[in-house]
Protein backbone atom coordinates (compact mmCIF):
# COMPACT_ATOMS: atom_id res chain seq x y z
CA UNK A 1 0.00 0.00 0.00
CA UNK A 2 1.43 3.38 -0.98
CA UNK A 3 0.67 6.38 1.59
CA UNK A 4 0.77 9.56 0.54
CA UNK A 5 1.56 9.83 -2.60
CA UNK A 6 -0.38 12.81 -3.33
CA UNK A 7 1.27 14.93 -1.31
CA UNK A 8 4.19 16.52 -2.97
CA UNK A 9 7.58 17.09 -1.03
CA UNK A 10 8.38 20.60 -2.78
CA UNK A 11 5.09 22.15 -3.25
CA UNK A 12 4.35 21.37 0.69
CA UNK A 13 7.87 21.85 1.91
CA UNK A 14 8.00 18.45 3.66
CA UNK A 15 10.65 16.15 3.06
CA UNK A 16 10.77 12.71 3.74
CA UNK A 17 7.47 10.98 3.42
CA UNK A 18 9.05 7.61 2.56
CA UNK A 19 7.46 4.54 3.52
CA UNK A 20 8.93 1.69 5.62
CA UNK A 21 8.30 -2.07 4.74
CA UNK A 22 4.79 -2.92 6.12
CA UNK A 23 3.82 -5.89 7.00
CA UNK A 24 1.03 -7.68 4.88
CA UNK A 25 0.50 -9.79 7.87
CA UNK A 26 0.21 -7.16 10.01
CA UNK A 27 -2.17 -4.99 7.73
CA UNK A 28 -4.48 -7.69 7.66
CA UNK A 29 -4.45 -8.35 10.99
CA UNK A 30 -5.06 -4.54 12.06
CA UNK A 31 -7.07 -3.35 9.14
CA UNK A 32 -10.50 -2.03 9.94
CA UNK A 33 -13.12 -3.52 7.24
CA UNK A 34 -17.06 -1.20 8.32
CA UNK A 35 -19.61 -3.22 6.93
CA UNK A 36 -23.19 -1.33 8.27
CA UNK A 37 -23.47 0.77 11.18
CA UNK A 38 -22.67 -2.36 13.69
CA UNK A 39 -19.01 -2.32 14.42
CA UNK A 40 -16.72 -1.28 17.52
CA UNK A 41 -13.83 1.33 16.96
CA UNK A 42 -10.48 -0.01 17.09
CA UNK A 43 -8.49 0.09 20.27
CA UNK A 44 -5.50 2.09 20.15
CA UNK A 45 -2.53 3.44 21.81
CA UNK A 46 -0.58 6.97 21.23
CA UNK A 47 1.77 7.50 23.65
CA UNK A 48 2.69 10.99 23.90
CA UNK A 49 5.11 12.02 20.80
CA UNK A 50 8.75 12.27 21.94
CA UNK A 51 10.42 15.98 21.94
CA UNK A 52 12.67 17.61 23.15
CA UNK A 53 9.56 19.79 24.70
CA UNK A 54 7.96 17.08 26.23
CA UNK A 55 4.60 19.70 25.88
CA UNK A 56 4.87 20.10 21.96
CA UNK A 57 5.24 16.28 21.91
CA UNK A 58 1.85 15.72 23.98
CA UNK A 59 0.15 18.38 22.03
CA UNK A 60 1.13 16.68 18.66
CA UNK A 61 0.17 13.25 19.86
CA UNK A 62 -3.43 14.84 21.53
CA UNK A 63 -4.66 16.23 17.86
CA UNK A 64 -3.34 12.91 16.26
CA UNK A 65 -5.84 11.60 19.06
CA UNK A 66 -8.42 13.22 18.63
CA UNK A 67 -8.96 13.37 14.94
CA UNK A 68 -8.71 9.22 14.96
CA UNK A 69 -11.09 9.41 17.90
CA UNK A 70 -13.56 12.16 15.71
CA UNK A 71 -13.72 9.68 12.90
CA UNK A 72 -15.50 7.19 14.83
CA UNK A 73 -13.15 3.64 13.40
CA UNK A 74 -10.66 4.70 16.68
CA UNK A 75 -10.83 4.38 20.34
CA UNK A 76 -7.73 5.88 21.50
CA UNK A 77 -6.69 4.50 24.59
CA UNK A 78 -5.74 6.99 27.86
CA UNK A 79 -2.34 8.33 27.78
CA UNK A 80 -2.42 8.11 31.42
CA UNK A 81 -3.22 4.12 31.11
CA UNK A 82 -0.19 3.09 29.11
CA UNK A 83 2.51 1.54 30.18
CA UNK A 84 4.41 3.58 28.42
CA UNK A 85 4.11 7.23 28.60
CA UNK A 86 6.42 9.07 26.02
CA UNK A 87 6.91 7.26 22.69
CA UNK A 88 10.04 5.28 21.38
CA UNK A 89 10.20 6.12 17.53
CA UNK A 90 13.59 4.52 17.13
CA UNK A 91 13.48 1.08 18.45
CA UNK A 92 11.01 -1.65 18.40
CA UNK A 93 8.32 -1.93 21.27
CA UNK A 94 8.04 -4.78 23.91
CA UNK A 95 5.71 -6.18 22.47
CA UNK A 96 4.39 -8.65 25.42
CA UNK A 97 3.83 -5.15 27.38
CA UNK A 98 1.70 -4.22 25.10
CA UNK A 99 0.17 -7.46 24.82
CA UNK A 100 -0.54 -7.54 28.08
CA UNK A 101 -2.01 -3.90 28.08
CA UNK A 102 -4.71 -5.47 25.53
CA UNK A 103 -3.35 -3.00 23.30
CA UNK A 104 -3.30 -4.31 19.34
CA UNK A 105 -2.31 -1.04 17.34
CA UNK A 106 0.39 0.89 18.49
CA UNK A 107 1.27 4.29 17.52
CA UNK A 108 4.96 5.74 18.31
CA UNK A 109 5.92 8.61 17.35
CA UNK A 110 8.40 11.95 17.23
CA UNK A 111 8.35 15.67 16.79
CA UNK A 112 10.75 18.63 17.37
CA UNK A 113 10.46 21.95 16.70
CA UNK A 114 12.98 24.24 15.67
CA UNK A 115 14.00 26.06 12.30
CA UNK A 116 11.74 23.53 11.30
CA UNK A 117 9.52 20.53 12.50
CA UNK A 118 10.70 17.34 12.01
CA UNK A 119 8.37 14.54 12.65
CA UNK A 120 8.26 10.54 12.32
CA UNK A 121 5.78 8.18 13.15
CA UNK A 122 5.85 4.62 13.33
CA UNK A 123 2.56 1.73 13.66
CA UNK A 124 2.83 -1.11 15.19
CA UNK A 125 0.82 -4.42 15.18
CA UNK A 126 1.40 -5.95 19.00
CA UNK A 127 0.08 -9.25 18.23
CA UNK A 128 2.06 -9.90 14.57
CA UNK A 129 5.08 -8.09 16.11
CA UNK A 130 5.33 -6.27 13.31
CA UNK A 131 5.40 -2.43 11.86
CA UNK A 132 2.54 -1.37 9.59
CA UNK A 133 3.27 2.02 8.39
CA UNK A 134 6.51 4.38 9.16
CA UNK A 135 6.47 8.08 7.86
CA UNK A 136 8.50 10.88 8.56
CA UNK A 137 8.14 14.88 7.67
CA UNK A 138 9.61 18.35 7.84
CA UNK A 139 8.02 21.11 7.44
CA UNK A 140 8.17 24.88 8.49
CA UNK A 141 7.49 25.65 12.10
CA UNK A 142 3.97 27.38 11.40
CA UNK A 143 2.83 23.79 10.66
CA UNK A 144 2.74 22.49 13.73
CA UNK A 145 -1.03 20.99 13.88
CA UNK A 146 -0.78 20.58 9.98
CA UNK A 147 2.15 17.91 10.63
CA UNK A 148 -0.52 16.57 12.89
CA UNK A 149 -2.73 16.22 10.87
CA UNK A 150 -1.06 14.67 8.26
CA UNK A 151 0.08 11.64 10.06
CA UNK A 152 -3.52 11.04 11.18
CA UNK A 153 -4.03 10.58 7.87
CA UNK A 154 -1.46 8.42 7.55
CA UNK A 155 -2.38 5.86 10.07
CA UNK A 156 -6.22 6.18 8.91
CA UNK A 157 -4.70 5.07 5.77
CA UNK A 158 -2.62 2.33 6.89
CA UNK A 159 -5.53 0.63 8.83
CA UNK A 160 -9.00 2.09 7.61
CA UNK A 161 -8.03 1.76 3.93
CA UNK A 162 -8.48 4.33 1.37
CA UNK A 163 -7.55 8.12 2.57
CA UNK A 164 -7.81 10.18 5.13
CA UNK A 165 -9.53 13.65 5.78
CA UNK A 166 -7.81 15.25 8.31
CA UNK A 167 -5.42 17.25 6.24
CA UNK A 168 -8.41 19.55 5.17
CA UNK A 169 -10.28 23.17 5.61
CA UNK A 170 -13.62 23.62 5.73
CA UNK A 171 -15.11 26.93 4.23
CA UNK A 172 -18.35 28.21 6.11
CA UNK A 173 -20.77 30.76 5.97
CA UNK A 174 -20.41 32.55 10.11
CA UNK A 175 -23.41 34.13 11.13
CA UNK A 176 -23.47 37.17 14.72
CA UNK A 177 -25.80 39.19 15.49
CA UNK A 178 -29.63 39.17 16.21
CA UNK A 179 -31.54 36.86 14.38
CA UNK A 180 -33.80 39.19 12.72
CA UNK A 181 -30.77 40.76 11.04
CA UNK A 182 -27.36 38.59 11.58
CA UNK A 183 -24.01 39.44 9.91
CA UNK A 184 -23.26 36.81 7.45
CA UNK A 185 -19.60 36.49 6.06
CA UNK A 186 -17.36 33.60 4.89
CA UNK A 187 -14.56 32.28 7.38
CA UNK A 188 -12.35 29.06 6.44
CA UNK A 189 -11.15 26.76 9.64
CA UNK A 190 -8.89 23.43 10.02
CA UNK A 191 -11.49 20.37 9.76
CA UNK A 192 -11.67 20.32 13.67
CA UNK A 193 -12.56 23.98 14.44
CA UNK A 194 -8.93 25.69 14.81
CA UNK A 195 -6.84 28.21 12.96
CA UNK A 196 -10.31 29.62 12.25
CA UNK A 197 -10.43 33.20 10.07
CA UNK A 198 -12.85 35.44 8.68
CA UNK A 199 -12.77 35.94 4.47
CA UNK A 200 -14.99 38.68 4.22
CA UNK A 201 -16.24 41.86 6.07
CA UNK A 202 -19.59 40.79 6.61
CA UNK A 203 -20.69 44.61 4.71
CA UNK A 204 -22.54 42.42 2.70
CA UNK A 205 -24.25 39.06 3.16
CA UNK A 206 -22.34 35.77 1.85
CA UNK A 207 -23.94 32.51 1.01
CA UNK A 208 -22.87 29.32 -0.16
CA UNK A 209 -19.06 28.95 -0.51
CA UNK A 210 -17.61 26.48 -2.27
CA UNK A 211 -14.08 24.81 -2.95
CA UNK A 212 -12.22 24.87 -5.90
CA UNK A 213 -10.12 21.59 -7.00
CA UNK A 214 -6.89 23.26 -6.57
CA UNK A 215 -8.05 24.62 -3.24
CA UNK A 216 -6.90 28.40 -3.45
CA UNK A 217 -10.25 29.69 -4.92
CA UNK A 218 -13.72 29.85 -3.33
CA UNK A 219 -16.91 30.38 -5.46
CA UNK A 220 -19.98 32.21 -3.07
CA UNK A 221 -22.94 34.10 -3.74
CA UNK A 222 -22.38 37.75 -2.61
CA UNK A 223 -25.18 40.47 -2.36
CA UNK A 224 -22.33 44.22 -2.51
CA UNK A 225 -24.84 45.36 -5.42
CA UNK A 226 -28.21 44.16 -3.49
CA UNK A 227 -28.64 40.86 -5.92
CA UNK A 228 -27.15 38.09 -5.30
CA UNK A 229 -24.13 37.70 -7.57
CA UNK A 230 -21.66 34.93 -7.89
CA UNK A 231 -18.07 35.96 -7.16
CA UNK A 232 -14.33 34.04 -6.91
CA UNK A 233 -12.34 34.78 -4.11
CA UNK A 234 -8.41 33.55 -4.25
CA UNK A 235 -7.59 32.38 -0.75
CA UNK A 236 -3.80 33.07 -1.25
CA UNK A 237 -4.33 36.71 -2.01
CA UNK A 238 -7.44 37.57 -0.63
CA UNK A 239 -8.43 38.95 -4.20
CA UNK A 240 -11.93 38.46 -4.49
CA UNK A 241 -14.00 39.66 -8.29
CA UNK A 242 -17.60 39.04 -9.94
CA UNK A 243 -17.73 36.22 -12.21
CA UNK A 244 -19.77 38.21 -14.36
CA UNK A 245 -22.71 39.78 -15.40
CA UNK A 246 -25.22 37.20 -16.50
CA UNK A 247 -28.85 38.21 -14.90
CA UNK A 248 -30.50 40.12 -12.04
CA UNK A 249 -29.77 37.08 -9.62
CA UNK A 250 -26.44 34.65 -10.26
CA UNK A 251 -26.46 31.86 -7.53
CA UNK A 252 -25.48 28.89 -6.27
CA UNK A 253 -22.49 28.11 -7.72
CA UNK A 254 -19.99 25.19 -7.76
CA UNK A 255 -16.58 24.14 -9.85
CA UNK A 256 -16.15 21.65 -12.21
CA UNK A 257 -14.04 18.88 -11.44
CA UNK A 258 -10.99 19.78 -13.53
CA UNK A 259 -11.50 23.71 -11.67
CA UNK A 260 -11.99 24.99 -15.41
CA UNK A 261 -15.69 25.95 -15.05
CA UNK A 262 -17.91 27.09 -12.50
CA UNK A 263 -21.74 25.78 -12.82
CA UNK A 264 -24.59 28.56 -11.46
CA UNK A 265 -28.03 29.16 -11.43
CA UNK A 266 -29.77 32.83 -13.26
CA UNK A 267 -33.23 33.78 -12.18
CA UNK A 268 -34.46 35.40 -15.25
CA UNK A 269 -38.56 36.52 -15.82
CA UNK A 270 -39.18 34.44 -13.22
CA UNK A 271 -37.83 31.37 -14.39
CA UNK A 272 -34.32 29.58 -13.10
CA UNK A 273 -32.09 27.58 -15.16
CA UNK A 274 -28.36 26.38 -14.72
CA UNK A 275 -25.50 27.76 -16.65
CA UNK A 276 -21.42 26.89 -16.65
CA UNK A 277 -18.77 29.29 -17.65
CA UNK A 278 -15.44 29.21 -17.20
CA UNK A 279 -13.21 30.33 -14.31
CA UNK A 280 -11.92 33.17 -16.34
CA UNK A 281 -15.21 34.39 -17.73
CA UNK A 282 -16.49 34.67 -21.15
CA UNK A 283 -20.08 33.57 -22.60
CA UNK A 284 -22.08 31.15 -20.54
CA UNK A 285 -23.17 27.71 -21.73
CA UNK A 286 -27.06 27.65 -21.06
CA UNK A 287 -27.45 23.75 -19.51
CA UNK A 288 -31.36 23.84 -19.21
CA UNK A 289 -34.72 25.91 -20.03
CA UNK A 290 -37.54 26.26 -19.34
CA UNK A 291 -40.23 27.70 -16.66
CA UNK A 292 -39.09 25.76 -13.75
CA UNK A 293 -36.56 26.52 -10.98
CA UNK A 294 -33.50 24.59 -11.48
CA UNK A 295 -30.65 25.27 -8.93
CA UNK A 296 -27.86 23.52 -7.56
CA UNK A 297 -25.65 21.59 -9.55
CA UNK A 298 -23.06 19.41 -8.54
CA UNK A 299 -20.73 18.15 -11.21
CA UNK A 300 -19.90 14.36 -10.99
CA UNK A 301 -16.22 13.47 -10.07
CA UNK A 302 -15.76 12.79 -13.89
CA UNK A 303 -16.80 15.91 -14.67
CA UNK A 304 -19.46 13.93 -17.16
CA UNK A 305 -22.83 14.64 -15.20
CA UNK A 306 -24.39 16.93 -13.44
CA UNK A 307 -26.89 16.66 -10.85
CA UNK A 308 -29.69 19.52 -9.45
CA UNK A 309 -32.74 20.17 -7.85
CA UNK A 310 -35.71 21.47 -9.71
CA UNK A 311 -38.94 21.59 -9.61
CA UNK A 312 -40.13 20.49 -13.39
CA UNK A 313 -42.70 18.26 -12.09
CA UNK A 314 -44.55 19.95 -9.53
CA UNK A 315 -42.39 19.57 -5.95
CA UNK A 316 -38.48 20.13 -5.85
CA UNK A 317 -36.81 16.46 -7.12
CA UNK A 318 -32.96 15.55 -7.71
CA UNK A 319 -32.68 14.99 -11.67
CA UNK A 320 -29.80 14.23 -13.26
CA UNK A 321 -27.79 15.70 -17.11
CA UNK A 322 -24.98 15.61 -18.95
CA UNK A 323 -22.42 18.17 -18.19
CA UNK A 324 -23.25 19.64 -20.98
CA UNK A 325 -27.12 19.86 -20.67
CA UNK A 326 -29.55 19.15 -22.20
CA UNK A 327 -32.23 15.49 -21.34
CA UNK A 328 -32.33 15.53 -17.46
CA UNK A 329 -33.97 12.61 -15.81
CA UNK A 330 -34.86 12.72 -12.01
CA UNK A 331 -33.36 9.94 -9.84
CA UNK A 332 -35.19 10.98 -6.47
CA UNK A 333 -38.83 9.34 -5.72
CA UNK A 334 -39.00 9.68 -2.31
CA UNK A 335 -41.68 11.42 -0.20
CA UNK A 336 -41.13 15.01 0.00
CA UNK A 337 -38.91 17.45 -1.41
CA UNK A 338 -35.29 16.87 -2.23
CA UNK A 339 -32.39 19.52 -2.42
CA UNK A 340 -29.00 20.25 -2.13
CA UNK A 341 -27.83 17.37 -4.41
CA UNK A 342 -23.76 16.67 -4.26
CA UNK A 343 -22.09 14.11 -5.41
CA UNK A 344 -19.44 12.07 -3.38
CA UNK A 345 -15.83 12.34 -4.80
CA UNK A 346 -15.85 9.04 -5.07
CA UNK A 347 -18.63 9.37 -7.48
CA UNK A 348 -20.42 6.45 -5.98
CA UNK A 349 -23.16 8.33 -3.95
CA UNK A 350 -25.15 11.52 -3.61
CA UNK A 351 -25.93 13.16 -0.79
CA UNK A 352 -29.11 15.69 -0.35
CA UNK A 353 -31.48 17.29 2.01
CA UNK A 354 -34.94 16.10 1.86
CA UNK A 355 -37.76 17.44 3.51
CA UNK A 356 -40.84 15.45 4.61
CA UNK A 357 -43.25 15.11 7.97
CA UNK A 358 -42.23 18.58 8.79
CA UNK A 359 -38.49 17.37 9.29
CA UNK A 360 -34.94 17.61 7.56
CA UNK A 361 -33.17 14.73 6.47
CA UNK A 362 -29.33 14.08 5.54
CA UNK A 363 -29.26 11.69 2.89
CA UNK A 364 -27.53 9.37 0.50
CA UNK A 365 -28.40 7.51 -2.69
CA UNK A 366 -26.49 5.89 -5.41
CA UNK A 367 -26.36 7.82 -8.71
CA UNK A 368 -29.54 6.05 -10.17
CA UNK A 369 -31.63 7.11 -7.58
CA UNK A 370 -31.17 3.50 -5.58
CA UNK A 371 -30.41 2.69 -2.29
CA UNK A 372 -31.47 5.32 -0.76
CA UNK A 373 -30.76 5.72 3.31
CA UNK A 374 -31.53 9.13 5.71
CA UNK A 375 -28.87 9.62 7.91
CA UNK A 376 -29.69 12.44 10.18
CA UNK A 377 -33.03 13.61 11.06
CA UNK A 378 -33.63 17.53 12.27
CA UNK A 379 -36.20 20.42 12.91
CA UNK A 380 -33.87 21.51 10.32
CA UNK A 381 -30.90 20.29 8.68
CA UNK A 382 -29.18 20.63 5.21
CA UNK A 383 -26.38 21.69 3.08
CA UNK A 384 -24.55 18.47 2.89
CA UNK A 385 -20.91 18.62 1.97
CA UNK A 386 -18.27 15.45 1.70
CA UNK A 387 -14.72 14.75 3.31
CA UNK A 388 -12.98 14.10 0.07
CA UNK A 389 -12.50 10.45 1.43
CA UNK A 390 -16.45 9.92 0.60
CA UNK A 391 -16.72 8.26 4.27
CA UNK A 392 -17.93 11.87 6.20
CA UNK A 393 -20.80 14.25 5.11
CA UNK A 394 -20.43 18.02 7.17
CA UNK A 395 -23.65 19.98 7.00
CA UNK A 396 -25.47 22.27 9.27
CA UNK A 397 -28.24 22.22 11.94
CA UNK A 398 -30.69 24.62 12.84
CA UNK A 399 -32.67 24.22 16.28
CA UNK A 400 -34.85 27.01 15.94
CA UNK A 401 -35.97 29.27 18.54
CA UNK A 402 -33.43 31.98 19.58
CA UNK A 403 -30.21 29.81 18.61
CA UNK A 404 -28.28 29.81 15.62
CA UNK A 405 -27.58 26.69 13.28
CA UNK A 406 -24.14 24.65 13.79
CA UNK A 407 -22.30 22.57 11.85
CA UNK A 408 -22.57 18.90 12.41
CA UNK A 409 -21.01 15.70 10.51
CA UNK A 410 -22.09 11.93 10.39
CA UNK A 411 -20.73 9.32 8.90
CA UNK A 412 -22.34 7.55 5.20
CA UNK A 413 -23.42 4.08 7.46
CA UNK A 414 -25.57 6.95 9.75
CA UNK A 415 -22.91 6.71 12.65
CA UNK A 416 -20.97 9.24 14.60
CA UNK A 417 -23.01 12.17 14.44
CA UNK A 418 -20.50 14.64 16.02
CA UNK A 419 -20.80 18.91 16.30
CA UNK A 420 -17.84 20.43 14.68
CA UNK A 421 -16.67 23.55 17.09
CA UNK A 422 -17.18 27.22 15.29
CA UNK A 423 -16.35 30.71 16.97
CA UNK A 424 -20.00 31.95 16.03
CA UNK A 425 -23.21 30.50 14.66
CA UNK A 426 -22.11 28.56 11.36
CA UNK A 427 -23.81 27.59 8.38
CA UNK A 428 -23.27 26.56 4.71
CA UNK A 429 -20.21 24.49 5.24
CA UNK A 430 -17.83 23.54 2.22
CA UNK A 431 -15.01 20.49 2.52
CA UNK A 432 -11.86 21.23 0.87
CA UNK A 433 -9.97 18.29 -1.06
CA UNK A 434 -7.14 17.06 0.78
CA UNK A 435 -4.39 19.23 0.34
CA UNK A 436 -1.43 19.22 -1.91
Amino acid sequence: MTLLTRRNALKLGLAGGVALAASPSAMAALQIVVEGANFQPLPIAIPNFASADPSFGAEIADIVRNNLRRSGLFLPLDPASLPVQVGDVNNTPDFNTWRTANVDALVMGAVERGGQISSSVRVWDTQQAAQVVGKSYNTDPNSSRRVAHIISDAIYESLAGGTGYFDTRVVYVAESGPKANRVKRLAIMDQDGANNQFLTEGNTLALTPRFSPNNDLVTYMNFEDGNPQVYILQLSTGKQQRLGSFGAMTFAPRFSPDGGRIAFSVENAGATNIYSVAVGGGQPTQLTSGQAIDTGPSYSPNGSNIIFESDRGGSPQIYMMGAGGGNAQRISYGQGSYSTPVYSPKGDLIAFTRQSGGQFNIGIMAPDGSGERMLYTSFHAEGPTWAPNGRVIMFFQDPGGNDGPKLMSVDIWGRNVQTIPTDSYASDPAWSPLRA
